[in-house]
């Protein structure tokens, strides 16, 4: 029960005698009962499977299930992304990395609700902090180009020069 309830959170495949340490059980009785899970679960054809890879063990949806969880991983990402949300992640992804003050001097619009959202779905991340402001900055992730079906962000139209300048907009927040 404790291995299974470890293993279910763990996001990458955990070994032996990391799981004998956190459950406090002989490494040679976790081992044991860690294959005789993985057969359990074979044997009864459960909804997930228990392998040992990459010097580890790790709890896997079961192959045959693939296309019912695929379907439900996709539906519930299908939460569409409002206007503000794709405003932001186009200034980011076009000047990144960048501050939460230059992205909202760009929209003219506070960006802190949206940002954080944008984070919390994984699209943007932090990527240390500006050294002037100390402001934190912004990059998109891997998980944004994947959803745009993109390589890399050279894939991305050529839009930036219609953006304004960061210095520009500096200047007209300065005369204000």
């Amino acid at each position: 029960m404790l291995l299974e309830a470890v293993l279910l959170v763990a996001d990458q495949p955990v070994s032996a005698m990391t799981l004998a340490q956190v459950v406090e059980h002989p490494p040679g009785e976790v081992e044991a009962t860690l294959h005789a899970l993985s057969r359990e679960y074979s044997d009864q054809s459960r909804g997930v499977d228990l392998r040992q890879v990459a010097g580890g063990w790790r709890l896997y949806t079961r192959a045959e299930c693939a296309a019912w969880v695929e379907r439900f991983v996709r539906d519930g990402q299908q939460a569409r992304l409002t206007q503000a949300a794709l405003e932001t992640l186009a200034v980011v992804a076009y000047r990144q990395p960048v501050t939460r003050a230059r992205i909202s001097a760009v929209r003219g619009v506070n960006v802190d609700g949206v940002v954080r959202s944008l984070v919390s779905r994984g699209l943007l991340a932090e990527a240390g902090s500006d050294a002037d402001t100390a402001g934190t900055l912004y990059v998109t992730t891997p998980a944004l180009l994947e959803k745009l079906g993109l390589r890399s962000l050279e894939e991305l139209p050529s839009l930036a020069p219609l953006l304004p300048e960061l210095n520009e907009l500096d200047q007209d927040s300065m005369s204000t």
